[in-house]
């Protein structure tokens, strides 16, 4: 049996060894969860691990693999989940007490689907409460820690989804993403952080932050395994109303292969308000000059786009987003919802219950919420914000005739540390490169690019495509992947 690597074991890495015999299930598993037991005591990425209940599905991985009975190429394969995402006979906290001690009695669709191809879903993964975050600081239960420096933020709400990922305790993982909710903490941790088109993935078991802009996808050490994972959850689901009725197979071929391809004849744009904005970090921008100069390397021409309405994404998100929030966490009640906190009238259990268990951001956004679609704004805040939100889709339709795909930053700057942005509009404003593209519905991804000279810390770039073209957004990304200077990020723990 040979040693692994897990600091960047890959999916298909993984797979193919276990194909040709080289490594167990049981072993990899026990890798990983030596590897939970060993660091996560700093990176605490994970909420729970049932190290039982994994390792009797990775022995019963082996023995249908033996059999020649294996459910695919994949089979024995553990994979994190984020815990807003339920599981069967596990608990759903959305890392608040209000849902602490709830126990879920389905699986979600997209985890459903992995089991059926054999995955092992890998634990709970802390986040920033009800997704509700930028830095997975509004965790009831503790703050995830960056592994490239335990004093800075993972990002958020996926924080967990990232950092364990980068910490090698899980080769994959899944998050879900609101407004940047993958992509940024892929781009604080050097992982690959995909936000498929909305409704190419269902949503049937993710808890709602708000319905019209969360989208579950993958973090990943690479592109094919974000892609494998695609293939993996995506598809129509009558159980999702949402779920699109469209093919969503074949990517991990599409992004195989693909080494000593160039991008000779693509067009890449670069929006200008994006690399205008007030907070772009020198460093930032830096990675991102070095992605251009390694696209136009491999034969790619650059071309100035505009995105004029994206400067009002961060005020329409937040109206669009904390309003859906406030109707979807309405039924968190304490009485079907919920831990209740018992008081001596109906309306005091609910004030009670929910004052006892939401955290303060959640609160803030429900406060919010219900402001704008209170009577009297509703016209003047929600109502505008929904046709602001068309203007900025029209954008990026407009862009896409000028271009094949967008290159964009992920973030104002690297990972920051914990209690630098403690203003919420600080916080609010980490996630202005990502907004944009959850309002629009269009598919993106976070590639790790460079290294910070000056911090250490890694740096992403944003890849953004029109909707339903992740073939061509994976493609695109995947060449770039390959021909970029560093060619593997791991921090050392």
């Amino acid at each position: 049996m040979m040693e692994l690597n897990l600091k960047t074991l890959t999916v298909h890495a993984a797979a193919d060894m276990l194909a040709a015999g080289e490594i167990t299930s049981v072993k990899l598993c026990r890798a990983y969860l030596d590897r939970i037991e060993q660091v996560d005591s700093k990176v605490q990425a994970f909420l729970k691990v049932d190290n039982e209940k994994i390792m009797a599905a990775a022995e019963a991985a082996d023995k249908r693999r033996a059999a020649g009975k294996e459910l695919s190429h994949y089979d024995g394969i553990p994979v994190g989940i984020k815990d807003c995402i339920v599981t069967k006979d596990e608990t759903c906290s959305c890392a608040s007490k209000l849902l602490e001690p709830v126990v879920s009695p389905y699986d979600s669709t997209v985890v459903d689907r992995f089991k059926a191809k054999g995955f092992i879903p890998t634990g709970r993964l802390n986040m920033d409460e009800f997704a509700m975050g930028s830095s997975c600081e509004n965790s009831a239960f503790q703050n995830t820690a960056n592994p490239w420096n335990l004093e800075c933020v993972p990002g958020g709400s996926s924080g967990g989804s990232a950092a364990c990922v980068a910490a090698g305790e899980v080769p994959i993982s899944l998050g879900s993403d609101t407004g940047g909710s993958i992509r940024q903490p892929a781009a604080f941790c050097g992982v690959v952080g995909l936000k498929p088109t909305y409704g190419r993935v269902s949503r049937y078991g993710l808890v709602a932050f708000a319905s019209s802009l969360d989208q579950i996808g993958p973090m990943s050490h690479d592109v094919l395994d974000a892609a494998i994972v695609l293939d993996t959850i995506g598809g129509k689901d009558e159980k999702d109303s949402t779920s699109l009725p469209m093919p969503c197979s074949g990517f991990a071929e599409a992004v195989k292969g693909l080494e000593g391809h160039d991008l000779k004849g693509v067009k890449v744009g670069l929006p200008k308000e994006y690399f205008e904005a007030e907070g772009l970090t020198g460093s930032v921008k830096a990675g991102v000059e070095k992605a251009v100069e390694t696209l136009k390397a491999i034969g790619a021409e650059m071309v100035e786009v505009s995105l004029p309405h994206t400067k009002y994404a961060v005020a329409v998100y937040y109206i669009i987003a904390t309003a859906e929030a406030s109707a979807n966490l309405s039924r968190f009640d304490g009485i079907r919802y919920g831990a209740r906190q018992e008081a001596d009238d109906l309306i005091a259990t609910y004030f009670k219950s929910r004052g006892a268990g939401f955290g303060d951001e959640v609160k803030r956004r429900i406060l919010l919420g219900t402001y704008v679609l209170s009577s009297g704004y509703y016209d003047a805040y929600y109502l505008r914000a929904q046709k602001v939100r068309t203007l900025i889709r029209r954008d990026f339709e407009k862009a896409a005739e000028q271009c094949d795909i967008l290159l964009t930053p992920v973030t104002p700057s690297p990972a920051f540390k914990f209690g630098e942005k403690s203003d919420p509009l600080q916080m609010y404003l980490s996630d202005i490169f990502t907004i944009a593209l959850n309002l629009s519905g269009n598919c993106g991804i976070s590639v790790p690019a460079d290294v910070c000279k000056e911090s250490g810390m890694p740096v992403g770039v944003q890849f953004i495509a029109p909707a339903l073209e992740e073939e061509k957004l994976l493609r695109i990304a995947r060449i770039f992947e390959l021909n970029r200077e560093i060619k593997e990020f791991a921090p050392e723990l």
